[in-house]
């Protein structure tokens, strides 16, 4: 695996000690007065999933066909490609077919299993009644993977192409030029203790300055966020909005392995005013993926997304599927895009453009959004390869080309048809009204109709969390191992881990201030207004109100705990509390979930 110290000899040279040890002495770090190696390259790409990976690929196709060269440099967080990756998934290889024609010659692929059968179910808290699946679910010619092994594998391709390739090196902010434009990225320095002191082991992060930068980080990534703000890229969009994805991996007892079979379903255990619904795809080897989607837009303070989940799998339906000889071996979480077309933002900004799941193109109808990351990081190659061929390095990358052919491709045809499905759960119609627009546009309509739903409230997710006094504290069962177990027991199925002393990456900050009194006013009102909706909203444990009489950054006896070392990065917490004061950073690179078969 590449190392800080020594990841490309060829190209980089690691052994420019900024400060000696005796200098450092656990002084406090001043970004301010570093000096950080810098590197120039021609593309800069933020993120090693699907997206970014089939972009860099693109590149290096593109490269061969202009008889150009060019330097693609692909950083990623997680220690290894594939390590943060979490989806479904069921993928739809039209972007693949395109992007590798040959791939199903190539004898590493990990496509192996073709979805054979798609059935959607209706749950009560004991039936399980088969309903029609809408046309857009239909999985015939996809594929059931493991995305992780999938984005690996993409990773591989595009190394034996001469992308270079960097995990373990988190994009942790912009570099921006003279002008205002963005000139590529820095990643985060590592070596730093809980007080943002320089420890002997420390390296500053390094300048990756880039022609073209392009953000591919997946949903509500950091880079994007401070990018979509910062050149108000979302002024003619609406707000994205979110679901989470709880994902559980089994190796299933023999007599109920279907080898290919797809199944969705809706209703219980979730109640008529939540938005959401669980899967069961049989994939490969003996192995069930299962999970469940709760759209973040939920009301109710008291949910708790990891304990619905837990509960689902004591309904009949799943109780005999992981009967038996059944083994859990995988246990995740990730937030996803769920606004659709409306919420897509203006792709481009001066000196880059913003692809995959950092703008947004999931299929919430098909359930599916990989083909439509990969082809828009395909069309960004393509108008980056335009830029890079004109020779002219007269001000920042113009990158709106890319925009222009998204709006002319599949991906945005693929999301206009069904633009109003997940709309519709809110206008007046509620729930039910929802379900049965959906069913009509799905079935009939297909999207060709005069109106597009929009938020024109503009509300957020965190927006739609109402005060706990409405509401009666949920009563859930308590854990029934092996079919059900408690946070921590699951957690330790991600291979979790962060680099101990290490700044707390998760920032209660606000409007740039991050002081005593903000902390303060944030348990305040989240213990209560919200009954410290983060402690049951967060898939991994990360935050708790405590008692503590004595806490100066305290309130009425209670303080926040972050226990950041659990965190699998998953950006529930960023985009739920409702008092929008929580701040995800990237921590040190490497650190976080190891993600081996989601």
């Amino acid at each position: 695996m590449l190392t800080r110290t020594v990841f490309r000899p060829r190209i980089l040279n690691f052994n420019r000690l900024l400060h000696s040890s005796s200098r450092i002495n656990r002084q406090l770090f001043d970004p301010s007065t570093v000096e950080r190696v810098s590197e120039d390259v021609d593309v800069c790409i933020v993120g090693a999933g699907p997206a970014g990976l089939s972009t860099a690929i693109r590149l290096k196709q593109l490269e061969q066909k202009l008889g150009k060269e060019f330097r693609v440099v692909v950083l990623e967080k997680g220690a290894e490609v594939g390590s943060h990756i979490l989806s479904g998934a069921v993928i739809e290889p039209r972007a693949l077919d395109e992007l590798l024609p040959d791939w199903a010659l190539r004898d590493d692929h990990p496509l192996t299993q073709s979805a054979t059968s798609s059935h959607m179910r209706f749950l009560t808290k004991s039936l399980s009644i088969p309903i029609p699946h809408p046309p857009q679910m239909s999985n015939q010619g996809n594929y059931i993977v493991s995305l992780s092994r999938f984005a690996a594998w993409l990773g591989n391709v595009a190394e034996e192409m001469g992308v270079e390739v960097y995990p373990g090196f988190a994009g942790a902010g912009v570099v921006y030029a003279d002008d205002g434009s963005v000139a590529g990225v820095r990643t985060n320095e590592v070596g730093l203790d809980r007080l943002g002191c320089m420890k002997e082991s420390f390296e500053p992060g390094m300048e990756f300055r880039a022609k073209i930068t392009l953000i591919a980080e997946g949903a509500h990534g950091s880079i994007a966020k401070e990018l979509i703000q910062n050149f108000d890229l979302r002024r003619n969009s609406d707000p994205q909005t979110y679901g989470i994805g709880l994902k559980e991996v089994w190796r299933v007892d023999p007599t109920q392995y279907r080898p290919g079979e797809v199944v969705h379903t809706m209703g219980w255990p979730l109640d008529f005013r939540t938005y959401g619904g669980g899967w069961v795809y049989h994939m490969a080897d003996g192995l069930v993926s299962l999970g469940l989607v709760i759209g973040l837009d939920y009301a109710n303070p008291y949910l708790s997304p990891y304990k619905e989940f837990q509960r689902m799998k004591h309904h009949p339906y799943f109780a005999q599927l992981l009967s038996g000889n059944s083994t859990r071996v995988a246990y995740g979480g990730r937030s996803l895009n769920e606004g659709g077309l409306q919420s897509v933002p203006q792709l481009y900004f001066p000196g880059g453009a913003l692809v995959g799941c950092s703008a947004g193109f999931v299929n919430i109808a098909k359930i599916k959004g990989t083909h439509n990351a990969m082809k828009s990081g395909m069309l960004a190659a393509e108008a980056a390869a335009a830029v890079l061929s004109q020779d002219s390095s007269s001000g920042p990358a113009d990158m709106s080309k890319y925009e222009t052919a998204l709006k002319n491709s599949w991906v945005w045809s693929d999301l206009n048809e069904v633009r109003n499905l997940r709309e519709s759960f809110h206008t007046p119609l509620g729930i039910w009204g929802g379900i049965m627009y959906s069913g009509v546009d799905s079935l009939l309509l297909k999207g060709r109709t005069p109106w597009t739903f929009r938020n024109r409230a503009r509300l957020t997710d965190a927006q739609h969390t109402q005060p706990a006094y409405r509401f009666r504290p949920i009563n859930y069962p308590p854990p029934q191992p092996p079919l059900s177990t408690d946070l921590l027991t699951s957690l330790t199925l991600t291979g979790t881990n962060h680099a101990e002393e290490q700044p707390v990456h998760l920032r209660v900050r606000k409007d740039g201030v991050e002081d005593t009194a903000l902390r303060k006013l944030h348990v305040q009102r989240n213990v209560s207004e919200y009954a410290g909706l983060l402690q049951r909203a967060c898939p991994a444990g990360v935050y708790e109100y405590i008692e503590d009489e004595t806490a100066a950054d305290g309130w009425n006896g209670h303080k926040l705990v972050i226990n950041s070392q659990n965190c699998i990065h998953c950006k529930l917490c960023d985009i739920k509390v409702p008092t929008q004061d929580i701040t995800w950073t990237v921590p040190e690179g490497g650190g976080g979930p190891k993600y081996i078969i989601t």
